[in-house]
């Protein structure tokens, strides 16, 4: 007896919120719009959020200021990016109902509002509100922002959604190299005292908030059926991987593609961040002792290149997979990412232009990975909820977050206590590395096509005034 085919139907009555400024209705794109308009508003958030990986700016003030450990004042940053994964996670559905232009407005709201919960909290010496702040509130803005412009570029460019993601996942990527010197700045000339900290904190909330507004004015959605001049649908279907077909966000979490696509993303990551988190102490400690010892000032410029690194890889590799394919981009990323850390564990202290090289490379695949998992997604799943189903899939980045600087501070912590130094403190983590790499790798070689049980079936029916099937 041949199995019974599940569908559901595609239906999605407008929401009562759709219909103000901020809803989908009002952001339709008038005839002849450009579609080049939509990544500048898709980077005026990126950029802003992207502020989060310059916190460590803050850490020495906030310190001396508050009397806080280095795990205190980490608190805010910590809380941040666990946020991130919760509200991209838990906000996917609602960012892809009531379309871009709110999710940037909430963004906004909350992100810049977090910077002006946390100057209160310095000027008040309550901590507490600065944690709240900036971790919490500021966080909820971070995972909405993260996610808000990903399926409105997808269906703005379904000729290049690698390039287009790649973009504006660009920017949060950079955000950090435009926010680290002015924060700098900002503490230079306000102070480094609580009412310094607390303008500084001020200055950051206010500008943050006119920056994304542009990005809330500007966005534009698509009309219905819209497609790019001279291309059809057909013409990317070449490719096993890519559908024509749409998948719910609630029937993308029951497929083994959601889950193996989570283990790419959660290997890449933690492979990724492992390096980044501790990039300056890690290449001073390789090669102290020998007669090209790295100074503190050049570390920080290590850091700085594999910045630059992490935001140059989500632009070019996320466009290159637009040629060669999603998986087999996830290939390289994966395979070549574990080749690049062999070299590492092997050469050691051998060559610094080797290591150095090797870790850029490493970045570019960390970074590349973030962009190019938004265009494998809506190869797999179509762009009907491909926003949500992204969201969801980032609790692989809060994984990783944790898992990386666990497994590379733990073993350089434990091979510190046994006496050992230089590469040996990093070897065991370099190895442990390439096997996450490894299991994502395969991981990769298992996706297929998605089922066409958790396909939507096409909206034929007609429908009633309220959104109910006849």
């Amino acid at each position: 007896m041949p199995k019974k085919i599940r569908h559901t139907v595609c239906v999605t009555p407008v929401p009562v919120a759709n219909r103000g400024f901020l809803g989908r209705s009002r952001i339709v794109a008038a005839p002849g719009w450009s579609r080049w308009l939509v990544p500048p508003a898709a980077l005026s958030v990126h950029l802003a959020i992207g502020q989060a990986y310059a916190w460590s700016v803050f850490k020495p003030a906030l310190e001396k200021a508050l009397d806080l450990t280095g795990t205190q004042s980490a608190l805010p940053f910590q809380l941040g990016i666990v946020m991130l994964g919760l509200s991209a996670a838990f906000g996917g559905t609602l960012v892809e109902r009531n379309g871009p232009r709110w999710a940037m407005f909430v963004s906004m709201t909350c992100f810049s509002s977090g910077f002006l919960i946390s100057a209160l909290g310095v000027l008040l010496s309550q901590y507490w509100l600065v944690v709240f702040g900036y971790g919490f509130v500021g966080g909820i803005g971070l995972g909405i922002g993260y996610i808000s412009p990903v399926s409105t570029l997808i269906k703005w460019f379904p000729d290049r959604p690698g390039m287009a993601t790649g973009i504006a996942i660009m920017g949060f990527g950079g955000g950090a190299l435009i926010a680290s010197p002015w924060s700098a700045q900002m503490l230079a000339s306000f102070g480094s005292t609580t009412s310094g900290i607390a303008t500084t904190f001020l200055v950051h909330g206010v500008v943050y908030a006119v920056f994304m507004t542009m990005g809330v004015l500007l966005v534009r959605v698509p009309p219905d059926g819209w497609t790019p001049k001279g291309w059809t649908p057909t013409a990317v279907k070449s490719r096993a991987l890519i559908t024509t077909a749409d998948v719910s966000a609630r029937n993308a979490i029951r497929t083994p593609q959601f889950y193996c696509l989570w283990v790419v993303l959660t290997c890449n990551v933690t492979a990724g961040i492992g390096i980044l988190e501790k990039a300056a102490p890690m290449i001073t400690d390789f090669f102290a002792g020998t007669t090209v010892a790295v100074a503190a000032s050049a570390a920080a410029g290590f850091v700085a290149l594999l910045s630059l690194a992490n935001m140059a890889g989500r632009f070019v590799w996320s466009s290159t997979s637009d040629l060669i394919g999603r998986k087999n981009m996830y290939r390289v990323y994966l395979g070549v990412g574990a080749l690049l850390y062999l070299v590492i564990a092997l050469a050691g202290n051998a060559s610094k232009p080797l290591f150095i090289i090797s870790a850029l490379g490493i970045l570019s695949f960390y970074g590349g990975g973030f962009a190019t998992i938004p265009a494998y997604l809506k190869d797999l799943f179509g762009t009907y909820e491909v926003g949500a189903i992204h969201g969801r899939l980032l609790t692989a980045w809060s994984t990783a977050g944790v898992l990386g600087p666990l497994i590379v501070n733990a073993v350089a912590d434990a091979q510190e206590a046994a006496g050992r130094s230089g590469p040996a403190l990093y070897t065991t983590s370099l190895y442990v590395m390439i096997g996450l790499l490894v299991v994502g790798f395969l991981a990769n070689e298992l996706v297929r096509p998605v089922h066409e049980r958790f396909h939507e079936r096409p909206r034929e029916t007609p429908l009633t005034e309220k959104g109910q099937v006849v």
